[in-house]
């Protein structure tokens, strides 16, 4: 994944415990947006901004920088990922990834039924002298292809962790459910369809 080279800054301790909530079990739906320009995410809109290798970044239409940003969606293509095995595999690297990044706060899965393979959540919270980052990353199989779709916030400023911690505490919960309610993400056919802006 292109993150930004992330240093682990000392967290404020009540960030902990910010993130004890549990995502309600909801089916993915087969019905999606054709254009991939757009996507709505939790009630707001973002248009998308760039792309590279799989890779596609998503910010709300009146924010257009991509070095500073509130709020971004992402979704990272894993074709190779086709099976429920593999999204475990998947999982296991990201959580690998985001523990050398940062701290990972909370992981969850649903167990697979007879209709749809296990699915991954994974929350955790980077930073660097810049800002700290809230990152909701869930790993589903879409239209038969590995997708880790990843909601983030930022805090900016320096000894933010107060600041992350509350707006975990407001916001935490319904973002991660929205995350795992998603059933319009946009199709790996469509995405792949995007002309590059890298």
């Amino acid at each position: 994944m292109r993150r930004r080279q992330l240093l682990l800054l000392p967290l404020h301790a009540a960030l902990a415990g910010a993130l004890g909530f549990i995502a309600p079990v909801a089916t993915a739906q087969s019905a999606r947006r054709a254009d991939a320009t757009k996507l709505t995410f939790n009630g707001v809109d973002y248009v998308y901004r760039w792309a590279k290798a799989g890779q596609y970044e998503f910010l709300p239409p009146h924010d257009s920088d991509l070095a500073k940003w509130q709020d971004m969606v992402t979704i990272n293509l894993h074709e190779s990922a086709t099976t429920g095995e593999h999204l475990a595999e998947l999982a296991g690297k990201v959580m690998a990834n985001y523990q050398r990044a940062g701290r990972v706060m909370r992981t969850d899965s649903r167990p697979r039924t007879p209709n749809r393979p296990a699915e991954h959540l994974i929350v955790a919270v980077f930073g660097n002298p810049e800002f700290l980052e809230a990152a909701f990353a869930r790993m589903v199989l879409v239209d038969g292809v590995g997708v880790v779709a990843v909601y983030s916030h930022r805090v900016y400023g320096q000894g933010v962790g107060p600041a992350m911690t509350e707006w975990l505490k407001a916001n935490g919960p319904r973002a991660e459910s929205a995350l795992m309610a998603w059933d319009r993400m946009p199709q790996p056919a469509a995405l792949k369809r995007l002309p590059p802006r890298n």
